[in-house]
């Protein structure tokens, strides 16, 4: 049902929590293939990635051309951009499939796409507030962060020309070619792990 994508450099202290909670993914059949595109890094972020079955490009190139890359080869019609590091709530699989299946229905897999909720690792009430904060933020309109990861359709990534390898913040600007009215926000929430 979908490839996830990951970018890598030098991150495997993060890398485990994020391929952690794509496990029940692959259990229930949502995540069809994990693709780690590594820009060559020099820990062991690639064993990590081999041990746990995962698709594994090394590049020296920019982000944007990695992630486009790593992209025009994945198999499945769904594609989630997740930063290492990033951890889906166990909401996720289900709240994805419901969102996948929902827009294919209605013939719309190319019209929309979706981020998680962001939420602080920590549990503090200056967290909730901030969490708080986030959720006001996006109900007014606010853009999505590439810390939320995205979940797209392979058909309308492709028709909008993908992450480009010249930009500065590739994933901040396709989400902004996305703009805010074609990305729903799913409930289920992702953090991001302590590095």
């Amino acid at each position: 049902m979908l490839s996830v994508v990951i970018a890598t450099e030098n991150a495997e202290r993060v890398l485990v929590p994020t391929l952690a909670a794509l496990v029940p993914g692959a259990t229930a059949g949502i995540v069809r293939e994990v693709i780690v595109a590594d820009a060559g890094s020099s820990d062991a972020t690639t064993m990590i990635a081999d041990a746990a079955g995962c698709r594994i490009d090394v590049m020296a190139a920019p982000l944007g051309h990695r992630l486009r890359q790593a992209a025009a080869g994945a198999r499945a019609p769904w594609l989630v951009f997740l930063r290492p590091g990033a951890v889906p709530d166990w909401t996720w699989v289900e709240e994805s499939r419901r969102f996948i299946e929902q827009a294919e229905l209605r013939g719309r897999a190319d019209a929309r796409a979706a981020a998680f909720r962001r939420t602080s690792e920590a549990d503090t009430v200056g967290a909730a507030i901030m969490e708080a904060l986030g959720l006001i933020a996006a109900t007014l309109g606010a853009q999505p962060r590439p810390q939320q990861g995205l979940l797209i359709a392979k058909a309308l990534y492709e028709r909008l020309g993908g992450h480009r390898g010249e930009d500065a913040d590739p994933e901040a600007k396709l989400l902004r070619r996305l703009g805010r009215r074609r990305i729903v926000m799913l409930r289920s929430r992702t953090m991001m792990a302590a590095e």
